[in-house]
């Protein structure tokens, strides 16, 4: 019996170490950030079982294009501007890029792709009738992996913090047409329509969400006809664990004051700037340090003096050390479909306080964190408080919660329903 003949233990098929099936292609919008990570980190493990993994990414316009192993770099300079154009003026997404996205069909079926894997497709990079035309017409099994709400809406990623549900029904008057990703006018009525049409009616079709909210949200949806799974995207704890660092001696913070940490990609109203600016305010200095990672100039301009702002790390070894420098982590996001800082943060022995919002809530249990009503800055600041007030009563419990967000399981699952037909 082949491996193709039963489900194994996870999503692409993995048996007796094998990949079931040979030739697959993954899409994401970037080979960088947390999505781009991603697509990579699954298309090795894959390899390590036997397939044969390409990954695809537009041409970049603001950023380095590493040489990566079995990874194409599609499309023109021009044509990515111009997508890019036509969409900042226009608000219509996904109707650009013809010419390079028939070229990737054409690179998709000279690999003889079996299974194509999407991830992220919002950022003007490619043309979905002629992509999904070619899903349809080649009979491609198709897994998309959701990262955030973009595919079911008619123009936001998010949604959550404004309390928007338009995208139940059918959007219109988007209340956000300004925000990312970006247009002069607001298209939402024809965008929505236009995804449901591209989108729906694929013969073999998985949705994938990293969180059990998201895949609630997708439930609701006009592709909730399509089966989901839900794989949390998890962390390397090879990387991320307890960790010595100076970091304490490095910005001279005293042993006796408790350490609160906050890291974000991009620090705002969504991520809780405003909230972390409060809690500075209201916390004495003498006895609390306030470190954000991951600030810029414009951030850093924002902070009490008395916070301590770094720059984006690279570095994630850097990162583990400076989590489990700290006492706390504190994440009162806004809207997140399942934030990895909550999980890196535990892996490393630090306690988590976050917003009951989106799927940040499925990451933290009472025995390694806190979960507090959304936009309670009261109860927030009260509970970073008391856990810090516990001293090193959580470390052994977080990294034991940690255990289960190991990403090596994960990819398992996604190996196995790659590799089903």
């Amino acid at each position: 019996m082949s491996s193709l003949d039963h489900r194994s233990d996870g999503i692409y098929g993995v048996r007796n170490g094998e990949c079931g099936i040979m030739n697959v292609a993954e899409i994401n919008m970037t080979w960088c950030g947390s999505t781009g990570r991603i697509m990579l980190s699954i298309a090795e493990a894959l390899r390590k079982n036997g397939a044969d993994v390409r990954t695809y990414s537009p041409r970049e316009l603001n950023r380095s294009e590493p040489d990566i192993p079995m990874h194409t770099y599609y499309g023109t300079y021009l044509g990515r501007k111009l997508h890019n154009l036509f969409g900042r003026v226009t608000g219509l997404n996904g109707l650009g890029s013809i010419i390079d996205t028939i070229g990737l069909v054409r690179m998709l079926r000279k690999n003889g792709t079996d299974v194509l894997h999407l991830h992220n497709l919002h950022s003007y990079c490619i043309n979905f009738p002629i992509l999904f035309r070619y899903i349809r017409k080649d009979k491609i099994k198709v897994v998309w992996t959701l990262h955030d709400c973009w595919t079911f809406t008619g123009h936001c990623p998010h949604y959550d913090m404004i309390g928007c549900g338009r995208w139940k029904t059918g959007c219109s008057h988007c209340p956000q047409k300004r925000e990312y990703p970006q247009g002069r006018f607001d298209t939402s009525r024809i965008m929505y329509a236009l995804k449901k049409k591209w989108f729906c009616g694929i013969d073999d079709m998985t949705l994938v969400t990293p969180s059990k909210w998201l895949a609630a949200q997708v439930g609701e949806s006009f592709l909730a006809s399509y089966p989901v799974r839900v794989i949390p995207n998890g962390i390397d704890l090879s990387v991320f664990h307890p960790t010595d660092s100076g970091f304490r001696s490095k910005y001279g913070i005293p042993a006796e004051k408790k350490i609160i940490l906050g890291v974000a990609f991009a620090w705002n109203d969504r991520k809780g700037l405003d909230v972390i600016i409060e809690m500075a305010r209201r916390l004495p200095e003498k006895e609390y340090q306030i470190v954000l990672v991951g600030t810029d100039e414009k951030t850093e301009k924002l902070l009490p003096e008395s916070v301590i702002a770094v720059r984006r790390t690279q570095d994630p070894s850097e990162l583990a050390g400076i989590y489990t420098a700290a006492d706390v982590f504190a994440n009162p996001t806004r809207e997140d479909t399942f934030p990895t800082v909550n999980m890196e943060a535990l892996a490393c022995g630090t306690p988590v306080v976050t917003f009951e919002t989106g799927g940040s809530p499925e990451t933290v249990t009472s025995e390694c964190g806190a979960v507090v009503p959304r936009d309670d800055t009261n109860e927030f600041v009260r509970q970073i408080e008391l856990i810090c007030s516990c001293g090193m009563f959580y470390t052994e419990k977080c990294c034991k919660e940690a255990l289960r967000f190991d990403r090596s399981k994960y990819f398992r699952e996604y190996i196995s329903e790659l590799s089903e037909k």
